[in-house]
């Protein structure tokens, strides 16, 4: 089943609401010293581990590698009962089919890497085919990078335009958009780029490729 087609919103991306970094950093500082009971503590990590992607991303990844990794996912939890599952296991295009036949039968996921990852220094026809592939060899997640290089020359419809077109061949995989905001510069610009992600149909926005 293909994805609803996006419709780009009559929006200057220019005017989206500015960050106040001053006290944005307090609040988040407030977390340094804020006491947690124990049982929301435990709830929260649980919910954490829940959306956690265990990922191999290396130049020398292989199937062997590959299955290692599935194995730790699915027996994560042997020696902990009561924990919840990773949410994926993440790997490159090429091993997606590998990944996905060693999780067979559990609720973990299986996200795959596309765009150009980590650069994002690619054509638009390029990624999309890309991304068809991943989908094809079984991908439930698609983890696509922004054109940084776009954003920052202010050509944001194209950013929009790139992520909805990647959307749209994701089918009823989940698209998950990372913006790698060490690259952005400032509060500001990590939320234009959110907003942008968010409107193109981004299914989850991530801070970085790692």
């Amino acid at each position: 089943m293909a994805s609803k087609k996006i419709i780009k919103p009559e929006v200057d991306f220019r005017l989206s609401p500015r960050v106040d970094q001053v006290g944005a950093i307090e609040r988040a500082s407030r977390f340094q010293t804020r006491s947690i009971k124990k049982e929301a503590k435990v709830e929260g990590l649980k919910m954490v581990l829940n959306m956690i992607d265990l990922t191999t991303l290396e130049g020398k990844d292989s199937p062997g590698k590959v299955r290692q990794l599935a194995y730790k996912a699915k027996h994560l939890h042997d020696s902990y009962e009561g924990l919840p599952t990773v949410a994926a296991v993440c790997v490159y295009p090429s091993l997606v089919k590998v990944a996905k036949k060693e999780l067979e039968g559990s609720d973990i996921g299986v996200a795959s890497v596309a765009t150009a990852f980590p650069s994002g220094q690619s054509s638009l026809a390029i990624k999309l085919e890309e991304t068809k592939y991943a989908v094809g060899e079984g991908a439930d997640e698609v983890d696509m990078v922004i054109s940084r290089g776009k954003f920052h020359a202010g050509d944001y419809h194209y950013v929009f335009d790139e992520i909805a077109a990647i959307k749209e061949a994701c089918g009823k995989a989940r698209l998950k958009v990372i913006l790698e905001t060490g690259e952005l510069g400032s509060f500001d610009k990590v939320r234009r780029a959110s907003d942008i992600a968010i409107l193109a149909g981004a299914d989850f926005i991530k801070t970085s490729t790692g």
